[in-house]
């Protein structure tokens, strides 16, 4: 028997060792794992401390919203000493991010890392945090939805709009912390903003803080009549303005150069007539980066009062045997058609089905039976002859099907203004949900088309974008009388609560090249049935090429 090796007798024993009593096995294994923990936390902490040297903040993970980047010590004298100079390296290439069927539409340009001290913010609009789930998209898409210019990361968390960027732009590697949703991409640093130009859709609004940009207007021709409050102030600024305004109750601020007017949306003044925004460049006194407009052309900003002068709904007075529905395919826009057509003509719309959150939500025509008469109109997604025959006239409201088959789906997995979650989208019931309802998008349309007595054919992208004249349409068609004051009042407040936030939108397309193929086809068979009864097909957007 040849001798064991010198170095496998230690080994040997130490097998033995265990072998005779296991329960010393698991003890060493519990003792490295400790140990190994140790190590780990050890390392976590020094981190942690070179982090905080640096951003002078120590900050804790769950901090506040307003707490956010709140760099001090040496860090905040650095940053005091760079708002005076600006770095002219070369900088890297502007990245596009977001996924690729939105790059087609114009994505988002990054622009640079830049200061951001917090007692004066470089992006002066709304800001969240999302210390678990934070991306660039995310970040882009909160601020492109609320109307911004510009979407800033912070800390690789945090993330601040603006519509001007307010502090000089440092060296790139002062932006070097990973977004904690995505590993891959810079969220800015301590202290520090990766920012963003965003692209934005037509519809969206630029805001000042909580005030709205609503653009440049030519001075009214009786400006105290239009705007019958007004004040020179000292040192002038869009803050002070839209502050005075909001004091003394008006949903408009108008600045004029030294002179600030307040007032509501009417007919000598509607904000129809938007002007060349570089007629109203004029540096306001008390602010750097803001236009306050000047005598002859006026900056316009929405404040937070409510104009009141649409919000009284009640019931008709006299019961009425005429029915008029107010028809749509599922997410086609009904429950938003329905605010605007209450705040237009001051009654209660009511409902073929009945519920509840929208009842809670000021719709108090939802508990009325559908037939009682007490309501203007009747929401009903039901598309049978016999259903359809039961109403005298009908709004019929059509939506792209893309956009309306999602927002269905996550109002079916999400309610009313919440979202499908991803286990959803990638899951069986997305493919199942398309094959099952894009065909009703089609038959819904085609069936009031045909069985419908009166029918007034309302595109939802048309009563976005001249939501005026379109719902002045609607009111007249209802018998009505119009009244203008009351439409422009509704214009102010078109959303209602009925408006999902950006927050959770896809970040790719759920559609596969057979969904399109269909869907496509579907498109056309309701455009030319449009077409044949001497109506506008769909509009030119989603039409098929």
């Amino acid at each position: 028997k040849s001798p064991q090796p010198i170095m496998a007798r230690p080994l040997l024993k130490i097998h033995r060792y265990f072998h005779r009593k296991p329960i010393r096995f698991f003890s060493f294994i519990l003792l490295y794992l400790t140990a190994g923990s140790l190590v780990f936390l050890h390392s976590g902490f020094s981190s942690d401390t070179s982090t905080t040297g640096a951003s002078g903040s120590g900050r804790d993970p769950l901090i506040s919203e307003g707490g956010g980047g709140t760099g001090a010590g040496s860090s905040t004298s650095d940053a005091l000493g760079l708002l005076g100079r600006v770095f002219k390296e070369t900088r890297r290439t502007p990245r596009r991010f977001g996924p690729p069927w939105m790059k087609e539409n114009g994505a988002q340009d990054y622009i640079g890392c830049y200061v951001d001290d917090t007692q004066k913010r470089a992006l002066r609009g709304v800001s969240f945090l999302d210390y678990k789930k934070m991306t660039v998209f995310r970040c882009q898409d909160n601020c492109a939805e609320r109307g911004y210019l510009y979407a800033g990361l912070e800390f690789g968390a945090e993330c601040y709009c603006g519509h001007k960027i307010q502090a000089p732009n440092v060296s790139e590697s002062e932006c070097n912390m990973e977004c904690k949703g995505e590993k891959s991409n810079i969220c800015g640093g301590p202290n520090r903003l990766s920012i963003y130009r965003l692209e934005l859709s037509q519809e969206s609004a630029r805001r000042y803080g909580s005030a709205i940009f609503k653009g440049c207007f030519k001075r009214p021709d009786n400006v105290t009549l239009a705007l019958p409050a007004s004040a020179v102030i000292k040192n002038m600024s869009v803050d002070k303005c839209v502050d005075m305004c909001t004091e003394k109750e008006f949903s408009l601020a108008a600045l004029a150069g030294e002179k600030c007017h307040c007032g509501f949306p009417t007919s000598l003044f509607t904000l129809h007539e938007h002007e060349d925004e570089e007629l109203c460049l004029q540096r306001c006194a008390g602010e750097d980066f803001e236009s306050c407009g000047n005598n002859d052309f006026f900056v316009v900003y929405q404040t937070q009062v409510q104009d009141n002068r649409c919000m009284d709904r009640r019931f008709l007075p006299t019961r009425s045997k005429h029915l008029v529905a107010l028809a749509s395919f599922p997410g086609a826009g009904n429950t938003w058609a329905r605010h605007l057509i209450e705040l237009a003509t001051g009654y209660y719309t009511g409902s073929y089905y009945f519920d509840g959150s929208l009842y809670n939500k000021g719709f108090k025509g939802e508990r009325d039976h559908w037939r009682s008469g007490r309501t203007i109109c009747i929401k009903t997604h039901e598309s049978g002859k016999k259903e359809i025959e039961d109403f005298d006239a009908s709004i019929l409201m059509i939506r792209n099907p893309y956009k309306a088959l999602m927002a269905e789906f996550n109002r079916k997995y999400g309610g009313h203004i919440g979202f499908a979650s991803q286990a959803h989208w990638r899951g069986k019931e997305w493919p199942e949900f398309v094959k099952n309802y894009a065909p009703w998008w089609a038959s819904h349309t085609l069936d009031w088309l045909k069985y419908g007595k009166k029918v007034q054919v309302v595109h939802f992208e048309d009563l976005k974008r001249e939501l005026f004249s379109e719902l002045k349409g609607m009111v007249i068609f209802l018998d009505l009388e119009v009244s203008e004051d009351r439409l422009l009042c509704v214009e102010g407040q078109k959303d209602g609560n009925f408006k999902r936030s950006g927050l959770r939108k896809l970040e790719y397309d759920p559609y596969t090249p057979e969904m399109r193929a269909t869907i496509d086809r579907l498109i056309k068979t309701v455009d030319t049935a449009l077409r044949k009864r001497n109506l506008s097909g769909v509009p030119e957007e989603y039409r098929p090429r």
